[in-house]
């Protein structure tokens, strides 16, 4: 049991890395035309089609805070039993938002395919991103 929380870690911060450069969701328009654009090529593009608070925000949410949640409980996991300190009220609320991406994805995959101008069909990067959301939650209820 000692070991089952920071290999949980190990394996959610394996799968947000995977999560943010595989692709998310593949497109295709008019048979013709195929995009399958990574969660760090969506940020990419947005900013540099000028939507600079967008690709802040979903830089922030998609990126920033997964890392420095999952830094923070690998520091918390590893220490001492008897000297481990609680998980932050800060972090706990972060936590509330780990399943907003995956959720902004499926939407955009549902309205693609119910649009009928482009087939949207998940890639592994959305189920790596979606299994470091799940093994990060899981990881942060366990720990004391």
């Amino acid at each position: 049991m000692r070991f089952t929380i920071p290999l949980m870690l190990f394996a959610a911060s394996l799968c947000l890395a995977l999560g943010l450069v595989l692709p998310l969701i593949r497109l295709e328009r008019l048979y013709f035309f195929t995009q399958e654009p990574s969660l760090i090529e969506i940020i990419g593009g947005l900013w540099t089609e000028g939507e600079w608070l967008l690709a802040l925000v979903v830089g922030l949410f998609s990126v920033v805070f997964p890392v420095v949640k999952l830094g923070i409980l690998h520091v918390l996991s590893y220490g001492a039993t008897h000297e481990r300190p609680a998980i932050p009220a800060w972090l706990k609320t972060l936590s509330n938002w780990s399943m907003l991406d995956v959720l902004l994805v499926a939407l955009v995959i549902f309205a693609a395919k119910t649009s009928g101008l482009a087939a949207a069909i998940t890639q592994p990067g959305l189920w790596f991103f979606a299994g470091s959301a799940v093994l990060t939650a899981i990881a942060s209820g366990m720990e004391k």
